[in-house]
């Protein structure tokens, strides 16, 4: 189990825990216009999502986490992200706030 995934009994869910080595929170930008925002921890060399929104072209706004993992829209990545690979933009966490909050 990952040290940043515990269970809560009384909600009855998983839930996230605060940490100090979080990496930064990431966009990137698809090919229909819409805008992908993550927020990630690492985790046994690889980054894990925790928090994942999609803005769409549209001005749509999807949000997920350990808390909603899907919808008939999609969901919460399962693959371990590599931002050497993977066409990520490092962000400051106050972007991925506003796009989460929006």
């Amino acid at each position: 189990m990952a040290p940043w995934l515990t269970w809560s009994a009384s909600r009855r869910s998983w839930r996230t825990t605060e940490h100090s080595t979080s990496a930064p929170p990431y966009r990137h930008e698809d090919e229909e216009g819409g805008r992908w925002y993550i927020e990630a921890v690492p985790d046994r060399g690889e980054l894990i999502a925790l928090k994942q929104a999609e803005l769409t072209s549209a001005g749509q706004l999807h949000r997920y986490s350990w808390e909603h993992l899907e919808d008939e829209r999609g969901g919460l990545t399962d693959q371990a992200i590599d931002p050497e690979v993977d066409p990520l933009e490092a962000i400051p966490a106050e972007e991925f706030q506003r796009a989460w909050n929006r």
